[in-house]
């Protein structure tokens, strides 16, 4: 239906920012307003500058003869230090300590509004690795592994500390603590497939033992591990039970207090 440019506009952005990753036919999208291409075209490139000045990302146009545009997170440096710092300050206040070194941050975890500007961010970070599935654990890990996975694009699978019946066949894996104890993770059967290219989010990292577990369940499945993403990491202990990770915030207890500030 052929209507007025700024309603056509919204309703574009509206595709591109609700279906992250997904393409969008130039040519369906001209069919559906009642104009040609070149005019589809040209509000596309007046959608790419403006997600652009805005910090959020960009919208790239695949030429090819299934291409089409879709919108990609690609959150500026600038949008992205302002909104951490942001949350450190939060984070970094007194009476968000408690026993055992830990930190309280369920409620930036469980607002949309927090988690939603994390998961562009995270995005953002491991969109050029092209993961086809993000994994994460249960409970703090899952509205951030779905944020991360809707900006994606793509499905989230959660990894749990005790099999549900609803969930179907499962994998179990065991993996070390910290502390030396022993636990299990289970990971739904139908939820990965052999050879997926699995991006792992997890929420808060110490000595890096729930990420681990999660490493082991992506190498029983012979899936391939393309990337960890973590929200918080300790800095001590400073040897984790993985290698290679990607932290947004650092926490520092080793003074008075705490001290939380931007991964370096």
């Amino acid at each position: 239906m052929k209507g007025q440019r700024t309603g056509r506009l919204i309703r574009i952005v509206s595709k591109l920012l609700t279906c992250p990753s997904r393409q969008f036919s130039v040519t369906s999208l001209a069919d559906d307003f009642d104009v040609s291409k070149t005019v589809v075209s040209d509000d596309v490139s007046i959608i790419d500058e403006a997600l652009q000045a805005e910090g959020l990302g960009r919208v790239r146009v695949d030429r090819g003869r299934s291409g089409g545009a879709f919108f990609v997170p690609q959150v500026s440096r600038a949008r992205r230090e302002v909104f951490l710092a942001r949350l450190a300050d939060v984070l970094s206040k007194e009476d968000r300590i408690l026993p055992s070194g830990l930190i309280y941050y369920s409620d930036i975890l469980f607002n949309p509004k927090f988690t939603w500007e994390l998961g562009l961010i995270l995005a953002s970070d491991f969109y050029d690795i092209r993961p086809d599935v993000v994994m994460t654990s249960e409970v703090k890990g899952i509205p951030l592994g779905m944020s991360t996975a809707q900006a994606l694009g793509v499905p989230l699978a959660v990894c749990r500390f005790r099999n549900r019946a609803s969930d179907g066949p499962a994998v179990c894996v065991h993996f070390a603590t910290q502390t030396g104890d022993v636990r299990a993770m289970y990971m739904g059967t139908k939820q990965i497939c052999q050879g997926s290219r699995v991006l792992v989010i997890d929420d808060f990292m110490r000595g890096g033992s729930t990420a681990s577990g999660m490493c082991q369940v992506v190498r029983e499945f012979k899936a391939e591990l393309v990337g960890i993403g973590v929200f918080l990491a300790a800095l001590e202990p400073r040897k984790k039970a993985i290698e290679s990770y990607s932290a947004l915030l650092r926490l520092d207890m080793s003074g008075e207090g705490a001290r939380v500030s931007i991964s370096g």
